[in-house]
């Protein structure tokens, strides 16, 4: 379709900024989840949200600068920060997402650069950011004139009722928080990682600085994955997509918690994912059982079954009984038979 549409714009060089006929449909996608003041110019395309998170590293991060991220955050943006010269701080976390109390002295005492923050379905913890949090989250940023960086690749991945709204639809209520505020979203986690098709909403400098950046990068996304996604949200598909998706992996979901309970019993806590794609749980030791992630992660190989231990996912102290389990890719017959295994290393 997108060939047929505008075959000569599909396949040639396209603007750094992104396709604006998918900067268009995204400013819309944005309003229709309560984020209703964003026009295309404020946003740029990237590809996948991952490189929006390292376009902000490159333009803002300077060696010993510091960084507070949650602590377990995404693996893969410790790596990003740190290869720019950040230091990381962590900021703990409960049920309810980062300990707003503590991040703020945490703000106070370091005076960071930035906040990292994926406030919906966190990777790896499967927290959600409570609506009190987040508003106390962007009421930090306006006192503090910190610059918050909300990752949500996930948060249209609820499996019941829905999360409260993004940190970039709460601004509005907050005076001054937008202009403190950078957030990335993707495609990849509801309609294809392959597209590699994300986006970046923030202040108009640090918008341009990415942008600059980005042009001497990789010039501009796939304008042949713009143009596929442009006429896939044009069309409407996305409401049918997402409740499809939802089914999906709340199946999934419910068949890894009930295979965890019946197989490995009380050598493992973990709150049942209410989204998102991760079961993040705790070996608890019990009954002499294994206790650590990356012990356990040696022997679940040998049983042929795999995950990614929880001590790479913080900056600091991490907790080596952690573990992040994914429901994703695999559907519920391999998800009980890749428990059974796992039961079979502890």
């Amino acid at each position: 379709a997108a060939l047929l549409d505008d075959p000569g714009a599909a396949l040639q060089y396209g603007a750094t900024e992104g396709y604006n006929p998918l900067r268009e449909q995204l400013a819309a996608f944005m309003a229709s989840k309560g984020a209703k003041d964003v026009a295309p110019e404020d946003l740029i395309v990237t590809t996948g949200s991952q490189q929006a998170l390292d376009l902000l590293g490159k333009t803002m991060i300077s060696p010993g600068d510091k960084v507070i991220v949650e602590g377990p955050t995404f693996l893969a943006t410790i790596q990003c920060f740190r290869l720019y010269g950040a230091e990381l701080i962590s900021a703990p976390i409960d049920a309810y997402g980062v300990q707003t109390d503590k991040l703020e002295q945490l703000i106070a005492e370091h005076k960071p650069k930035f906040v990292y923050l994926i406030p919906t379905f966190g990777n790896p913890s499967g927290a959600t950011l409570s609506a009190e949090r987040r508003k106390k989250v962007l009421e930090m940023a306006v006192k503090y004139q910190t610059l918050i960086v909300e990752d949500d690749p996930y948060g249209d991945l609820y499996f019941g009722e829905a999360p409260p709204p993004s940190l970039l639809a709460m601004s509005a209520s907050v005076p001054g928080s937008r202009d403190l505020l950078a957030h990335c979203g993707s495609l990849s986690k509801v309609l294809s990682p392959g597209l590699r098709v994300g986006w970046m909403i923030a202040p108009p400098e640090l918008l341009a600085n990415a942008t600059m950046c980005k042009q001497f990068s990789d010039a501009h996304t796939s304008t042949f994955a713009q143009a596929t996604a442009a006429q896939y949200l044009k069309a409407g598909r996305m409401p049918a997509t997402l409740s499809n998706v939802r089914k999906v992996y709340a199946e999934r979901a419910q068949a890894m918690g009930n295979a965890l309970r019946k197989e490995l019993g009380d050598a493992i806590e973990f709150v049942q994912p209410q989204g998102g794609l991760f079961v993040w749980a705790r070996l608890t030791g019990a009954g002499g059982k294994v206790k650590d992630g990356g012990e356990l992660a040696k022997r679940a190989i040998e049983k042929g079954v795999a995950f990614v231990p929880g001590a790479p996912f913080y900056a600091s102290n991490p907790d080596l009984s952690t573990l992040r389990l994914s429901f994703a890719t695999a559907d519920v017959g391999k998800i009980e038979e890749g428990v059974r295994r796992l039961a079979q290393a502890v």
